[in-house]
């Protein structure tokens, strides 16, 4: 984490607890602008959740009451951290489930009264736009983000904390549900995203090809649904032997990646940016990853991800939006305000910033 990405000021490093509750991850981190991530909780809601297939809102919230108190103190705990030495406390206020939301409103703001603490609601995908300041070298204000997850997939310009252009969106799944319904057609576990991941290591090159949706259109909008289907044909065409299952796999990955870092590249050229931030769960696929390196390197830019364990949710990214936030002098209030539904562009820069 660099010093330069949080406007560090030696005499009065910040200190913020941050509370995650947005959908079936529990986690709680604590981020000093001086030392850096002290601590890092998370309690994954997968097991509860693989035999419906699916989050099951009512039993995500309910794992919520449970887990996140102890998931505070351990963190603290880990941190060697106690309540006065903490200058605010930030939880994500949305977009996400409101059920799982609220648990984590509700505990934030709890702690921010009892301690005499300010508490912030961040926005959940500005934390995974931020999540690559946690890493050293960090990537500084403008850039281009690729925000790549299982209900989002974006071109966004990042012009600086709070000010977010949209370029460019999915008109219907994004690239993480065409991985997870996919996986689903070829019979993989929940969660299929990684699953069908691992399973594409095995699939042969050029083996089978599917379809990469509207790459053909100027612009940077997506479209995965068309995928989907073409999977299921692909799947219903021939027995689904090993090979042929490893083969669609690598079919699937290879077209989700050749769209995104096509969308990605074209955008980089028009904006004039040199760094690419990519975040969000799908930012962990090896493939992308290698993918992106070598052609924004080819281009004389930089790509910059977080690693692995913050693509997908987690409590650092909204730490680090939190402090970002709180250095600023923004301030929330006690009003355990969530939207389920926030669109990115309705965020301000901390100074224009009201309470969500």
């Amino acid at each position: 984490m660099s010093a330069r990405a949080l406007g560090h000021t030696a005499q009065h490093p910040m200190r913020v607890l941050a509370i995650e509750s947005s959908c079936d991850e529990s986690a709680v981190a604590v981020l000093d602008e001086s030392r850096g991530l002290l601590a890092h909780e998370l309690w994954s809601q997968i097991d509860l959740h693989r035999i419906y297939g699916g989050v099951v809102p009512e039993l995500a919230s309910r794992d919520h009451v449970k887990r996140l108190l102890p998931l505070v103190r351990t963190a603290l705990e880990a941190a060697a951290t106690r309540a006065d030495q903490l200058h605010g406390v930030a939880y994500t206020a949305g977009p996400g489930l409101t059920g799982a939301l609220l648990t984590g409103a509700a505990l934030a703001s709890a702690l921010a009264y009892g301690w005499r603490l300010p508490a912030i609601g961040i926005h959940h995908l500005e934390g995974h736009l931020l999540a690559p300041l946690l890493e050293t070298p960090a990537p500084g204000f403008p850039h281009l983000a690729l925000l790549v997850s299982g209900g989002h997939t974006m071109l966004i310009e990042a012009r600086a904390l709070g000010d977010y252009r949209l370029l460019g969106e999915t008109r219907d799944d994004a690239a993480g549900e065409a991985f997870d319904k996919s996986a689903k057609l070829l019979g993989l576990p929940y969660p299929g995203g990684p699953q069908l991941a691992a399973l594409a290591a095995a699939g042969r090159e050029n083996a089978i090809r599917l379809p990469r949706p509207m790459l053909d259109r100027p612009g940077y909008e997506f479209s995965f649904s068309g995928l989907k289907t073409a999977v299921l044909l692909a799947a219903r065409a021939q027995p689904l032997d090993d090979q042929r299952r490893a083969d669609i796999a690598r079919a699937v990955q290879d077209a989700i990646v050749d769209v995104l870092c096509t969308k990605a590249l074209r955008a980089l050229e028009a904006t004039g940016h040199t760094s690419l931030v990519v975040a969000g769960g799908v930012g962990a696929n090896q493939a992308l990853r290698a993918r992106l390196r070598e052609a924004v390197a080819a281009r004389g830019a930089q790509v910059y991800f977080p690693r692995s364990e913050f693509c997908t949710d987690n409590a650092a990214m909204i730490a680090m939006a939190g402090l970002l936030r709180l250095r600023a002098g923004e301030r929330g209030g006690l009003n355990l305000a969530v939207r389920a539904r926030w669109p990115l562009d309705e965020l301000r820069p901390p100074t224009d910033q009201e309470n969500p």
